[in-house]
């Protein structure tokens, strides 16, 4: 298992991504001075974003049908906990883009080569916020 989102594990039978990209920023609000640089006071932090991309090849590893279960998961709306197969626990994410790209085609176009990437976006339990304010 290399990570799961909820119930859904990311594993060469299912869906094995190659690269994952984290980004996270952090909130500074400016106050425009007279004859002076802005000043900034940090309100928290901001978005907190993994994409995930990879390749699926049906006839060897991972399965088209994973993308669509990962697509009803967006359309539920909900957050779902982010757990790294070493045991790291990211926190909720909810999901916010599934993307493919499919190319090689077979005589009934299935496809043969499937990329894809998708958007993973951190949410606060409102718990978390009322304990940090």
């Amino acid at each position: 298992m290399l990570m799961a989102l909820d119930t859904f594990v990311f594993s060469l039978p299912t869906l094995a991504y190659d690269r994952l990209e984290r980004s996270t920023t952090w909130r500074h609000v400016a106050a425009d001075r007279l004859g002076a640089r802005p000043s900034r006071q940090f309100v928290g932090p901001g978005d907190d974003t993994i994409r995930l991309s990879g390749l699926i090849a049906p006839e060897l590893t991972g399965m088209a049908a994973s993308l669509d279960v990962l697509r009803a998961m967006a359309d539920d709306g909900n957050a779902y906990a982010l757990v790294e197969g070493t045991g790291v626990v990211y926190g909720a994410f909810t999901v916010g883009e599934v993307n493919e790209v499919k190319t090689q085609f077979f005589a009934d176009g299935a496809a043969w080569r499937i990329e894809f990437t998708m958007t993973l976006t951190r949410v606060d339990d409102n718990r978390d916020a009322e304990r940090r304010a």
